[in-house]
This record gives C-alpha cells, structure tokens and sequence, in this order.
C-alpha cells in the first residue's frame, strides 16, 4: 500500500492545483466591469465601421490556407533533416517526392491565380 501513496498525492495535486488556481485568480481580479475594456479598440481611435460590415475576399482564406500548408511542409522537413543519414538513399527519395508533390500543387496554385491578391 506504500508503493501506491505517491500516486495518490500527485492525483490530489494534480486535481487541487487548478481549482485552487481558479479560487486565487477570482479572489484578486478586479470587480468591477468596465465599459471601456468591451470596446473594439483600445487606442482611443473611434471605428470606422462595425466588424461584421467588411466582407474579405475569399482569396484571403485561400492565402491563409496554402500558408499552413506550406508551414506543415516545414514540419514534415525538419525530423527528416535531422534522421537524414540514418535515412539514407530510401529517406532522400521519399523526400524527393514529397516536396515533388508539394511543388506540383504550389505551380498549380499560381497558374490559377490564388496566389495574386488583386
């Protein structure tokens, strides 16, 4: 039953430490609401137009996505640089490939215009 009481006090810890967290933070924020803080902007500058009024072109998302596309690829590049000599012959090849496919889609996109913003 010894082997088992340091389980039991990292599972109290572990539950107690947000809770008590929680009751801290409630404690000492500030209790009064202020209307200044519910404001788009914080600057002082008054806006021009309601969030909701400006409609973005769809080319925005379709930038933005092949931005995490090509972010992943990053991701994909660096264990396979580390591994590289481990990888050997078979690991260049894969690599080779892959960027092969992403350089397809990346021609692909710019030929039909999603990477021009006007």
């Amino acid at each position: 039953m010894a082997h088992y009481i340091p389980i039991l006090v990292f599972t109290a810890v572990a539950f107690s430490f947000p809770i008590i967290t929680l009751l801290i933070a409630k404690a000492i924020r500030a209790g009064r609401y202020d209307p200044v803080k519910a404001e788009p902007y914080e600057c002082g500058v008054i806006p021009a137009s309601e969030a909701f009024d400006t409609r973005f072109s769809i080319r925005y998302y379709l930038i933005a996505v092949l931005f995490v596309v090509f972010d992943v690829e990053t991701v994909f590049l660096y264990p396979w640089a580390v591994m590289f000599k481990q990888l050997a012959l078979f690991g260049f090849i894969e690599m080779l490939v892959f960027l092969g496919i992403l350089v397809v889609a990346y021609v692909y996109a710019w030929r039909r215009g999603a990477l021009q913003w006007v």
